[in-house]
């Protein structure tokens, strides 16, 4: 079992940045990918980026030179972060986090939600 919370959404203005965090509770030594997804009203939930176990990491070509992956696994805190500078309004959606262990099961997050004004 995973838990995920993320955390960190907010309002903010077109061109401005915010830092999403996701904390990874649970059997976190048996994960294999962390990606960070989302979910705009009316529209398909998409991935945005993610890392690798490895530290290998992928992004959305929306997001490439904007967003950054990045985590902190030192011992007893075990967090993924999405830094997201350049922000533009089309990137208003619900951000939620997800684990893929290396079973192929999956967790999510609750969400947090990041609205960008223009």
């Amino acid at each position: 079992q995973v838990q995920l919370v993320e955390s960190g959404g907010g309002v903010v203005q077109a061109g401005g940045s915010l830092r999403l965090s996701c904390a990874v509770s649970g059997s976190s030594v048996s994960i294999n990918v962390v990606g960070w997804h989302r979910q705009a009203p009316g529209e398909q939930r998409e991935s945005v980026a993610s890392i690798t176990r490895g530290g290998s990491t992928n992004y959305a070509d929306s997001v490439k030179g904007r967003f950054t992956i990045s985590r902190d696994a030192a011992k007893n805190k075990n967090t993924v972060y999405l830094q997201m500078n350049s922000l533009l309004p089309d990137d208003t959606a619900v951000y939620y986090c997800n684990a893929r262990l290396l079973n192929s099961a999956t967790y999510w997050g609750p969400g947090t939600q990041v609205t960008v004004s223009s």
